[in-house]
């Protein structure tokens, strides 16, 4: 599934309401397709007339907003290659992506210009300033570039948890397949409300806001919020506006759980996805609401991948089932496949035609990095097991996974179990050296307030783990901490702590 220019195609020739515009202040906007059509044309025709030629490439770090998506689809329409940011980047952050991808050109949050450093082209989001161009100051005739399938839209750089991100490529295509996304997965379709919560600058914004449910003919809430994140605004948000397919991370759901949840008459799906999802958390959000939480499971250099699909009760814990696009499994290093039960590898077989959605190397400037394309695999990275009835489970990645004396130990398990403890708030499990065992699980826990962080409590956690688990995969090693390290997508930063 692959087509030319998505801005065109499904921006351009489709009618009704694109988005749901919930600004910080005031009642909700109903955005057309046509408002898109003529403001993404209109940028695209400034973009050009400011001499960006098609190739080029332009790092776009703005808050959520209709113009986010005029941008990012005129940037499609004049050829340009967008690198999506989010507004937390630091001046080290941009500096490094926009050398690393040799970018001409920067549309930005007002609050971001300072961060930026000399370029041919910076535009804000805002009112002009000296050496800037005011986003709305664009205004040309489309330039009307002519783009195919194969040819680069975006750039996305990954989360960067243990290094340096990686530029991962997208093109044109990619934007179409996620109809897969929308269709095997988040079960949008005409009519449909959709609300996914994450920054413009992840890939998840690709999945939630700029394609899936655009191409099901779902409209898209745009909301602009207020800061630091507010769950009870957010579930008041989700009533009133009637939203019928909602995602968020898991994080969120936890919030959710420990608030007064109004009636949602009209939600009918809630998804999962941006970080594995515990099964505590799904059980308290399902407890209060009656609506399981439907896992997803996928990357930056891929669409959905695996998923608790619509037509199936959503099994608790589970990663899903792998969408029937793909021919996904449970391998070891060599690229056989493994029997149920057996941890391995998650890999997606390299079909002709090629996987939808999946990328094919990392950009460098040697060229494509293709190391994790072997054996006739795509190995993502993550390791999992698979029952007999085809749903898999998530273990955590490859680097993450703990062996002690022999036993191979899943840090998400052991994570998803300390959650279940009422005085933790968030945990995160690596591997310790130990002459013995070579490696032991090492927990590190935030803990409640009001909960003191003492021994008593390490052998409570321990206890509780004991009840719930092997004793082989019971944390010898207890750190309490008031937060953990993340990255600036919220990830978990699991190289320092176990530096550390």
């Amino acid at each position: 599934m692959g087509g030319a220019n998505f801005a065109r195609e499904v921006i351009d020739r489709g009618s009704g309401t694109a988005l749901l515009h919930v600004p910080r202040d005031g009642p909700p906007v109903a955005i057309g397709h046509d408002w898109l059509a003529e403001r993404s044309s209109a940028i695209a025709g400034g973009l050009a007339a400011l001499g960006l030629a098609p190739g080029d490439r332009v790092l776009v770090a703005m808050e959520r907003h209709p113009d986010w998506f005029a941008v990012i689809f005129g940037c499609m329409k004049a050829g340009l290659v967008a690198m999506p940011g989010t507004v937390l980047l630091t001046a080290d952050d941009i500096a490094f992506r926009l050398a690393a991808a040799g970018a001409r050109a920067a549309i930005v949050a007002p609050q971001l210009c300072p961060r930026v450093p000399e370029l041919a082209v910076r535009i804000v989001a805002g009112p002009a300033r000296p050496g800037w161009v005011a986003l709305d100051s664009l205004n040309g005739p489309d330039p009307g570039i002519a783009t195919a399938p194969g040819d680069t839209a975006l750039i996305y750089f990954t989360s960067g948890t243990t290094a340096r991100p990686k530029m991962v490529p997208r093109d044109h295509a990619y934007a179409f397949a996620h109809a897969h996304t929308a269709r095997h997965w988040m079960g949008c379709g005409p009519g449909d409300l959709h609300w996914t919560l994450t920054d413009t600058g992840w890939a998840k914004a690709a999945w939630g806001m700029l394609f899936a449910p655009l191409l099901a003919v779902a409209t898209v809430v745009v909301h602009e919020p207020a800061h630091p994140f507010d769950p009870a605004a957010h579930l008041e948000l989700l009533a009133r506006l009637g939203v019928t397919v909602f995602c968020a991370p898991p994080t969120v759901y936890r919030m959710f759980a420990q608030l007064p949840i109004p009636p949602l008459p009209r939600l009918r799906r809630a998804l999962g996805s941006g970080e594995p999802l515990n099964p505590e958390a799904n059980r308290a959000w399902t407890d209060a609401t009656g609506i399981p939480i439907a896992d997803g499971y996928g990357q930056t250099e891929a669409i959905c991948l695996i998923g608790n699909p619509p037509d199936h009760p959503p099994r608790i814990g589970s990663m899903g089932l792998p969408l029937p696009c793909f021919d996904i499994d449970v391998v070891d290093a060599g690229g056989r496949r493994l029997p149920a039960g057996e941890t391995g590898h998650v890999a997606v077989r390299l079909t002709d035609p090629w996987p939808p959605g999946l990328f094919r190397g990392y950009l460098t400037p040697e060229g494509p990095d293709r190391r994790a394309f072997r054996n006739g695999w795509y190995y993502t990275g993550d390791m999992a097991r698979r029952d007999a009835d085809g749903y898999f489970w998530f273990v955590g990645r490859a680097d993450d996974v703990i062996l002690s004396a022999g036993y191979r130990i899943s840090p998400f398990e052991v994570e998803s179990i300390l959650l279940e403890h009422p005085a933790v708030v968030e945990s995160a499990v690596v591997a310790a050296p130990d002459p013995v065992r070579g490696q032991i699980v090492a927990a590190h826990v935030v803990l409640a307030p009001g909960h003191a962080a003492d021994d008593a409590m390490a052998e409570a956690l321990r206890a509780h783990c004991r009840a719930r688990s092997q004793p082989w995969a019971c944390p010898r090693r207890i750190i309490f901490a008031p937060s953990l390290p993340k990255t600036v997508s919220g990830k978990i930063r699991r190289a320092a702590l176990r530096a550390g």
